[in-house]
């Protein structure tokens, strides 16, 4: 059972990530014009783009993408308490506790792959064909720290600085996980 859950817990996370992340490179004006975004929009073009046609776009913001990889977490919650759950029926409430806990996983771990996959190219490849779009991806989350965090001996801190600051956002919210189950009963 636990062999299954991986693998459906690994497809899942992977594709509410590729949605993420095409509602982020969306609402940063990216899109699909470099091969990053035409293989995230072909991996997740058949599911966001019925869930599009069912709710407004206003401006920047993508709701088909973000509701995708909502709908991906629901999904999984449910799945996952039913298989867990002792056979009991799974209360909506605690599937909708665990579904909030995999979306923000899912977005810390998406900004520290975008931020550790811009700090490794920019040492192996700095002139890579995807660079301009992992920096631009990066940039708004390094910004901020760039301002207080100075080069030491021409080196960027400010990645280090962001990767720990998720990983501690990531400790805190595993820690917290117990608890969340603790309301739902």
């Amino acid at each position: 059972m636990q062999t299954i859950w991986y693998l459906i817990d690994t497809v899942a996370s992977l594709l509410a990530v590729a949605c993420l992340l095409r509602g982020y490179m969306n609402w940063l004006g990216q899109g699909a014009r470099d091969p990053l975004g035409q293989f995230i929009v072909a991996a997740t073009d058949w599911l966001v783009r019925p869930l599009r046609r069912m709710l407004p776009r206003p401006g920047r913001f993508d709701w088909g993408s973000v509701l995708a990889a909502v709908l991906i977490a629901l999904l999984l919650a449910l799945l996952y308490l039913i298989m867990f759950g002792g056979g009991r029926i799974p209360l909506l409430g605690m599937a909708v506790l665990l579904a909030a806990f995999w979306i923000v996983k899912w977005i810390l771990y998406l900004i520290m792959g975008v931020v550790l996959f811009g700090a490794i190219l920019s040492w192996v490849n700095p002139y890579a064909p995807i660079r301009p779009i992992v920096d631009a991806l990066s940039r708004p989350f390094l910004m901020p720290l760039r301002r207080f965090i100075p080069l030491i001996g021409g080196v960027d801190l400010s990645p280090l600085v962001v990767l720990i600051i998720a990983q501690v956002m990531l400790s805190a919210l595993h820690s917290a996980l117990p608890s969340l189950f603790m309301l739902g009963h």
